[in-house]
């Protein structure tokens, strides 16, 4: 059910700009004038500009700001946490997924000051940038948890796409660019039991109108020239993930499904066929050079298998290797 903060701001926004008295929005909520001013000072106190008259109450289009609270969801409501600051949304997720939280919630954070990428990196995370993570909890082996990794990736790259009008691309393991810059990055942590997966989390960071944490970074509000809705991207990505899931459920068999997402996300790549070299990155690097690490193998990415293995080939054989501690680096982006 939808909490009357919820309840309040879809009437306000039905008339937005036309005062509401107190009395009709009591009557169409369901409780009392007291209860509605309660929840009117509530918005006001965390950010609303809700304005208060003889005639009742208005929210005026112009003053209207992009929160991502739980109550701006709608009836999804109870799915969403919400952190003015946390150190890093896939811990919250991770805490709430052994305390036994359902699947399909969502947390999200304004700012993290120890948002994490792969290998324990910092995800610099500024104010303006959509940082959120979900949980799942798939009836898979730990062997097929590719299959949410893939989803999340083939998800968050198709609406980058349509939001910034623009191709965006996915590059192995994680990243997803644009203009040959980085704009989200997905990661995944999973936990089983025996050989049955018990949860499955996914953090999930899109420079949106936050400036880019460097020169190799670009957000989505410079490429198009215009604020962004954080708000919206976060609905439109969470509806994707449902599209894509539900897609491939429909494949006879989870192998089958496996292969059909790798096809779908080698088809979002722009790299296939790149001069690449696969490496042992040092932890305090975040981009690939020659001395960035030890380099395992250099050949030509072939795109990834049904288990979201990178595929090498070199002059001499084809080589797979798993997401795990390597990163790949184009010598030919």
């Amino acid at each position: 059910m939808m909490s009357s903060k919820a309840k309040l701001l879809i009437l306000l926004r039905e008339k937005q700009g036309t005062p509401v008295s107190g009395t009709s929005l009591a009557k169409e909520l369901g409780v009392s004038r007291v209860a509605v001013w309660k929840a009117v000072q509530t918005l006001c106190d965390v950010g609303y500009e809700i304005e208060t008259g003889e005639s009742g109450y208005s929210l005026p289009p112009d003053k209207e700001k992009d929160f991502l609270y739980p109550w701006e969801f709608g009836d999804k409501e109870d799915l969403f946490t919400y952190f003015k600051n946390t150190g890093s949304t896939m811990d919250r997720a991770r805490e709430s997924a052994i305390n036994g939280e359902k699947s399909g919630c969502v947390f999200i954070a304004e700012k993290q000051n120890a948002g994490r990428g792969r290998r324990e990196r910092t995800w610099v995370s500024k104010q303006g940038g959509l940082f959120f993570s979900v949980l799942e909890r798939p009836r898979l082996t730990v062997t097929d948890y590719s299959l949410i990794s893939l989803t999340l990736q083939i998800a968050v790259v198709k609406q980058i796409s349509s939001i910034c009008g623009k191709k965006a691309y996915l590059r192995w393991p994680n990243d997803i660019y644009i203009n040959k810059k980085k704009v989200a990055g997905v990661m995944t942590e999973v936990s089983g039991e025996g050989d049955i997966i018990n949860w499955i989390t996914g953090g999930i960071g899109v420079n949106i109108n936050n400036a880019p944490p460097s020169s190799k970074a670009v957000s989505c509000c410079e490429i198009t020239g215009r604020s962004i809705s954080r708000k919206e991207t976060l609905s439109q990505i969470l509806n994707e993930i449902e599209i894509v899931k539900n897609k491939f459920k429909t494949e006879a068999a989870y192998s089958q499904g496996n292969r059909a997402l790798a096809s779908e996300w080698n088809s979002l790549t722009d790299c296939i066929g790149a001069k690449a070299a696969v490496f042992e990155p040092v932890l305090s690097s975040d981009e690939f050079c020659e001395k960035s690490g030890k380099i395992l193998a250099r050949g030509i990415f072939n795109g990834i298998d049904p288990v979201g293995r990178c595929i090498l080939k070199t002059e001499e054989n084809t080589l797979f290797f798993n997401q795990g501690s390597v990163s790949l680096g184009f010598l030919n982006p």
